[in-house]
This record gives structure tokens, sequence and C-alpha cells, in this order.
């Protein structure tokens, strides 16, 4: 597999524009070839003629490379098996597009009409039904994964730090940073004694409760009274919501964690490039928190990339660089339900809602599955990016008919592009010749 350079560059401010969507260009891809050997982050690719603006001190609530086509930006995937004259519900498809003409769309996170997006030019962008409505800049470490929780706004960053936000109460526009996980006071209190150090990176000590490498994703329990952060430094670290404390540090792989997820019964599930799920079960020994190890539900080559569970609480999903996703019961002690193939490289991100679990790719790819009792059906395999789609969140369509359930998805992109899609549960399965099953396993090195 061809390996894409990775390039890192400030951005702009912004501004809004809408225009027809018909109007939309992609520029060329420009492949410039190289290698990665860290084998943690994933292909990056630059758009158009090469060229870049570097503005990094502009504020970003001036005016920015933004723009919204909402309209008639369709898709070949709206004209594929799911359209039947006969049927009356909504086939899958493209609404439109957010583009940014710089820095790639490395995080999202979605929460009723609001959409905040994050990118390797440092901007947090915040659109309020579909349309931009304010903004707010790091200054320091790319924006690698987003959450929302307790009314405030976690980003977590290449830097190896968590910003903490919150909407002013006298501007809704407004986003004030409150402050940086690990806590100054917390971090001066614990670097005091030795015992607190332990080894973090080439032989170097460093003290536990801060993470030493990028942040690679955050989540969320199922009270929404603690986050969970997985890091390139082997670890997970638990977060207390209510006053932003670290409880715990757990080094739980042998190689960077790349994802999280926290979800029912005090179980957590970490996916790591050294091939590994495992699981580990929250206890609370006297007054504190403390995660044990359970088991292990795959150990592979190929890295794993991305966890997503299932609403219900019934399934455990996992993408890895192999482009499959595979997936686990909860019934009968996690056994393995199967595999999902749908993609040509690198499974990169997951989501799932309702019967759905939709995975994007480096392949440019997005494949919408619905379940089925212990079945799984591909309702479309979505294309219109011209990049590697590096992340996905999704909401409720307020808008569903009667009987059918929509869901708004969106799709961030390493092409600077944020798209819309409308995705019922109603839509029929494609054919099962049109699903990509040439996988081959890609060593993370390569991705």
């Amino acid at each position: 597999m061809e390996s894409l350079q990775c390039k890192r560059r400030d951005g702009g401010g912004i501004f809004f524009e809408e225009t027809v969507a018909g109007s939309q260009q992609f520029g060329r891809l420009n492949r410039s070839i190289t290698t990665k050997d860290d084998g943690r982050d994933y292909p990056s690719i630059a758009i158009g003629d090469g060229t870049h603006h570097n503005g990094s001190s502009v504020s970003p609530l001036q005016k920015s490379p933004w723009s919204c086509h909402v309209g008639k930006d369709l898709s070949s995937s709206e004209v594929d098996q799911n359209t039947n004259s006969n049927t009356n519900f909504t086939p899958n498809v493209l609404m439109g597009s957010l583009v940014r003409e710089e820095g790639h769309i490395y995080s999202l996170a979605a929460s009723g009409d609001m959409l905040y997006t994050g990118s390797e030019s440092k901007n947090i962008r915040v659109w309020k039904n579909h349309k931009e409505f304010s903004g707010f800049k790091s200054h320091s470490g790319l924006v690698k994964t987003i959450i929302i929780a307790g009314g405030k706004i976690f980003t977590g960053h290449q830097d190896g730090k968590i910003r903490v936000w919150k909407i002013s109460k006298k501007n809704p526009s407004v986003h004030k940073r409150i402050g940086t996980l690990p806590r100054f006071r917390d971090y001066l209190k614990k670097s005091m004694k030795p015992k607190n150090y332990v080894e973090v990176k080439n032989n170097r000590c460093g003290v536990w409760l801060k993470h030493w490498d990028a942040i690679s994703c955050l989540s969320l329990n199922e009270d929404q009274t603690l986050i969970y952060s997985s890091s390139w430094d082997r670890t997970f670290k638990v977060w207390r919501v209510l006053d932003s404390k670290c409880l715990e540090s757990v080094r739980s792989h042998d190689d960077a964690v790349n994802s999280v997820a926290a979800g029912f019964d005090g179980l957590v599930f970490t996916g790591s490039a050294d091939g590994t799920v495992k699981v580990w079960r929250r206890e609370y020994p006297g007054k504190r928190t403390k995660h044990f190890f359970s088991q292990t539900l795959l150990k592979q080559d190929c890295s794993v990339t991305a966890l997503a569970l299932s609403p219900d609480a019934t399934v455990v999903y996992c993408g890895s660089s192999d482009a499959l996703v595979h997936f686990w019961e909860r019934e009968n002690q996690f056994s393995h339900g199967g595999v999902l193939r749908g993609h040509k490289q690198a499974v990169l991100c997951l989501v799932a809602a309702g019967k759905l679990v939709i995975s994007g790719s480096a392949d440019m790819g997005i494949s919408v599955w619905k379940r089925s009792g212990k079945e799984h059906f591909c309702l479309s395999i979505l294309t219109g990016h011209s990049g590697p789609v590096k992340c996905l969140a999704i909401e409720k369509d307020q808008e569903s008919t009667s009987g059918e359930v929509r869901w708004i998805l969106y799709s961030g992109s390493l092409d600077k592009a944020v798209k819309m899609w409308r995705i019922s549960e109603l839509a029929l399965p494609i054919k099962q010749d049109q699903l990509r099953s040439d996988s081959k396993c890609i060593p993370s090195w390569q991705y």
C-alpha cells in the first residue's frame, strides 16, 4: 500500500460563505510518497496545487477558509440499491459539505443542533444548524478528539494535553478555556514525591498524572461522570468530570493505545497498535477508583485503530489496519460474533447508533451496516471524500417521519472537508458483490 506524506500546517482565520453545492470542486489528490516509522498516525494528504497558507497568528474569530455547500451535492451512493420507487423511506444520501481549504479534519463531536470540528490548524470550529456559529483556538497541539460532558467541551491534543472549555453564559457563541488536564496544582503536588514518577519514554521518568505523548481518544462512562483518555504513551487515564481530577493511570498495552471506549457495567475497552483489544473492569476499593484487567478479545499482527459500542450495550466493534471490523457479543462472555468486510484499506473510525454501525476508512469510503439479530447487513457504501475518512459523529434526525428511524451522519476527512449524510435504518441492503472484500493486512508503519 502507498504511504502518504504527513504534513502539518497551522491554519488561518475563518469565514462563512453560503454557496451552491454544484459549484463545489475538490482539487487533485497529491500523493507524495514517504513512509512513517512510528506506527501510530494515519495518512495525510495535500489537496490541490500543494500550496499552503501559514497564518497561525491570525485570530480564529476573524475570516476563515470555510464554506458551506448544502443542496444537490449528492454522491453515487444516492443512486445505489437503496433507491426504490416502491418504498417511502429516504435513501442514504449526501446532504452537503462543510469544506475547509486548509487543515485536515481529525475530530468531530455532535450534540443536538451543534457540531464541533477539530483540525490540525488547532482551531475548534462550532457549527449550529449546519451554519458556522463560532470558534476557538487551542494555540498548540492539533485537535485529535472532542467530547462534550457536564456542560463542558473536552479536547484531546497532539501535545498530550486535554483542554477544557465552557460556553459563556452571557454570549453562547463565546467559548472560554477553563482549564488544562492535568491541573497545574495537582501536577505540582504529585511531582513532590518520588513514588509518583514512572518510566514514560526512552528510559525517561515523569509524573504518572500526565500523558507524555499524543492523546488519541476520549470516552465517557455510562453515567457521564468519568472521562477516559487513551494515548500513544501506552496508557489510559481516568478523569472525574466534576472537578477534572485524575483518578488513575493504567499502563495497558505494549504500544500506542489508539482507542478507548467506556461502556456498560463498569467495563472499559482499549485497542492498540500492538494488535490487541483488552477489557478492563472498574471497581471501587475503599474511596478509590481502580481498573483491573479482565480479558483480551483480540490479538493480531495488525494495528487496532478504532472501537465502538452498540447503544443497547450488547455488541463491541473493533476496526483495524487490515480493513476489517470485528465484533463481539456480550452474551456468552463476549464471544466473537464475526467480521464485517466493507473496505479495501485500514478502518480509521467507527460510530454506532440505533441498529447501525458505521466505519470510515483510509480508502475514502464509509460503510453503513445494520444489525438484525445476530446478522449484519451492509446498507450503503458512501463515497464522496477525496481523502481518508478520519472521524465520524452521528445524531438523530429530528425530521424523521413516523415509522422511520433516520440519522444525520458527519464524516471528517483528511481532504479537509466535513460531509453530512442522511442515513435511514429502513434503507435496503446492497448486493454482496458490491462489498469491498479484497482487504489485506497493512503494517501500521505504512498508513
